[in-house]
């Protein structure tokens, strides 16, 4: 256990929908399947404009009487809010919980056998195994002497590790497509379920087009800057979004990025020039050259 990583991630807050009528509301709004869960079971998911862009993602745990909605804590009163205009006749309840709880990232080979030891509302990342576990607390952890509790920054670090997108850091709430954000390698959207938001631009973007922007992995010689544009030549082509150091993630054009691949130019943010992940490159190269690019409403 002595592995164990924990870190409370003060910027997150808990919205809670309960009553008869939760399950159906929330699975007819949201972009992953959450027909089914049991309680302590999560799905990852967003809300979507009617042009698909994402308004809003979270966590959706199962409890007894509802579900809890693990989300940015800036975005909890607006999401009680868009929610309960969505609601009309349903039989559920809509509250801002985020004052009851403090939310936990925590994660590493002791994270399991941590939990087991808390008693509190868990789950499982769904985005990535090696994300660990969430932790909603109504009331401190105690101490442990096994446990030294990180800042936000070591979670950070870890996202960029694994290449996971945060809204608000790596893209725009309100700017971006469930793909441009990795949705699709993420566990954040299910293409097999019935309609919600924003489904038809999802599904497009799915099956007809090439996704030419996405959050992606990037690293430096030289310390990277958050929010530093990444230019080709004189044309910005991206922006850096959360750091560690010499690594990152990065809304980039994949298009242009490949156009300088191909023409041996670099990429530069901030004076420094950047590399993006070859594995990123790579599946663009085969999805551009299997299907063809469209236009999506802006």
């Amino acid at each position: 256990m002595s592995s164990v990583k924990i870190a409370r991630l003060t910027d997150r807050g808990v919205v809670r929908v309960d009553g008869p009528d939760s399950e159906k509301l929330l699975q007819s709004l949201v972009t992953n399947e959450i027909e089914g869960l049991n309680a302590g079971e999560a799905r990852f998911a967003g809300l979507l404009s009617p042009q698909g862009k994402i308004l809003f993602d979270f966590f959706i745990v199962r409890t007894e009487t509802g579900y809890l909605l693990d989300v940015a804590a800036a975005k909890a009163a607006d999401l009680v809010k868009r929610l309960t205009m969505y609601k009309l006749r349903a039989d559920v309840a809509i509250t801002d919980a985020s004052p009851g709880f403090a939310v936990y990232a925590v994660w590493d080979d002791g994270a399991a056998a941590l939990s087991a030891t808390r008693a509190c509302v868990q789950f499982n990342d769904p985005r990535h195994p090696a994300m660990g576990l969430r932790w909603l607390m109504q009331s401190p952890p105690p101490a442990d002497a096994q446990v030294v509790e990180l800042a936000h920054i070591d979670y950070d670090a870890l996202r960029v590790r694994l290449g996971v997108p945060e809204a608000g850091k790596d893209f725009e709430f309100g700017d971006a497509y469930p793909h441009e954000a990795d949705y699709d390698l993420f566990n954040g959207v299910s293409f097999t379920k019935g309609c919600y938001v924003g489904q038809e631009i999802v599904a497009r973007m799915q099956n007809k087009t090439v996704v030419r922007k996405r959050v992606v992995k990037i690293s430096a010689a030289a310390p990277l800057i958050s929010g530093a544009e990444i230019h080709l030549g004189d044309v910005a082509i991206g922006r850096v979004g959360t750091v560690d150091g010499l690594h990152g993630l990065a809304m980039v054009r994949l298009d242009r990025a490949i156009e300088a691949q191909d023409k041996n130019q670099s990429l530069r943010a901030a004076g420094t020039t950047i590399d993006i992940d070859a594995d990123v490159l790579r599946r663009y190269r085969k999805s551009a050259s299997s299907r063809p690019s469209a236009a999506l409403p802006s």
